[in-house]
C-alpha cells in the first residue's frame, strides 16, 4: 500500500501523505526515505513541500497499534531498526539539499509534529488542525536527537510550556510565537500560500546543503551520538 505520493508541480516538489492519520511505523519509515531521495534525484527540484491528503490529520505520529503489540511481543529488533530509520529521516530532512517546507493541514501530534520541526519551515491552517507533544501524558520521553532539533524551530521558553504540559496549540498562537511562516485561512489559502512560498527559491543544492550541514553540526552529533544508548538500551518507556 502506498502511504505517500510525490507529484511536480513547477520546480517544487510535493509529497503528499495519504494514509489517514499517517502514523508512523516502520513502513512509513522506509517509504518516506525512498521518496526523499527520488526528490532529491529530480534536478529540477528547488523546494519539497510535504503536506497530506487527510482532512483532519497531517501527522498524528507514532503507529501505537504496530508499537504496543510490538513491544508486548518483545519485538526490540523491530522496534530498534524504526528509530534508527526515523533518525535517517530527520537528519536527511535536516541536511536535505533544498528548502523542506510542511503545509500542516490539520493536526500534527507527538512524532508528526517532531517531523514538521525537522523541516526547514512550517504553515498551517488557521481553521483547523492542532500542534502537540502528547508524549508526556503518554510516558514517552523525547530522544536527545529530538529536543535539539525541535528547540531549532520552536522557542525555548515556549517548547518547555508545550513538552512539559502536552498543551495543544493552534496555528495563530504558533504564527505569533514564529513556528510557522503563517497561519493561513484555510485549505485552499494554505496550499495557496506554501506553492507561492516554495517557488521563490532557487539556491543553489551544494551551497544549502553546506549551510545547512554547518547549520546543524551540533544536532547531527547528539542524533549519532546520544541517540544510541537509548536505542540500543529501549530506555523509551518510565
Amino acid at each position: 500500500m502506498s502511504l505517500m505520493t510525490l507529484n511536480t508541480q513547477g520546480s517544487v516538489a510535493v509529497i503528499t501523505l495519504t494514509n489517514g492519520e499517517n502514523r508512523h511505523n516502520p513502513s512509513f519509515a522506509k517509504q518516506l526515505k525512498h521518496t526523499l531521495s527520488e526528490v532529491v534525484a529530480n534536478d529540477d527540484h528547488k523546494a519539497l513541500v510535504i503536506t497530506s491528503s487527510d482532512e483532519k490529520s497531517w501527522s498524528l505520529g507514532i503507529d501505537t497499534d504496530w508499537l504496543m503489540p510490538a513491544m508486548k511481543a518483545s519485538k526490540a529488533g523491530e522496534i530498534r531498526s524504526f528509530m534508527y530509520d526515523m533518525d535517517e529521516v530527520f537528519k536527511t530532512l535536516l541536511l536535505f539539499p533544498m528548502p523542506v517546507i510542511a503545509a500542516i493541514n490539520g493536526h500534527a501530534f507527538g512524532n508528526g509534529a517532531i517531523l514538521s520541526c525537522a523541516c526547514d519551515f512550517r504553515f498551517m491552517r488557521a481553521d483547523r488542525g492542532f500542534f502537540c507533544f502528547p508524549e508526556v501524558d503518554l510516558s514517552i520521553p523525547f530522544l536527545p536527537g529530538m529536543i535539539a532539533f525541535v528547540k531549532k524551530a520552536i522557542p525555548y521558553y515556549r517548547f518547555n510550556e508545550m513538552k512539559l504540559s502536552g498543551r495543544r496549540v493552534a496555528g495563530a498562537e504558533l504564527a505569533r510565537d514564529h513556528v510557522i511562516e503563517k497561519a493561513s485561512k484555510d485549505k485552499d489559502a494554505l496550499l495557496k500560500d506554501v506553492m507561492e512560498f516554495a517557488a521563490t527559491f532557487d539556491k543553489k543544492r551544494t551551497i544549502f546543503a553546506e549551510h545547512k550541514k554547518r547549520l546543524h553540526k551540533e544536532i547531527i552529533q547528539i542524533i549519532d551520538e546520544e541517540n544510541k544508548p537509548y536505542i540500543d538500551n529501549l530506555l523509551l518507556m518510565v
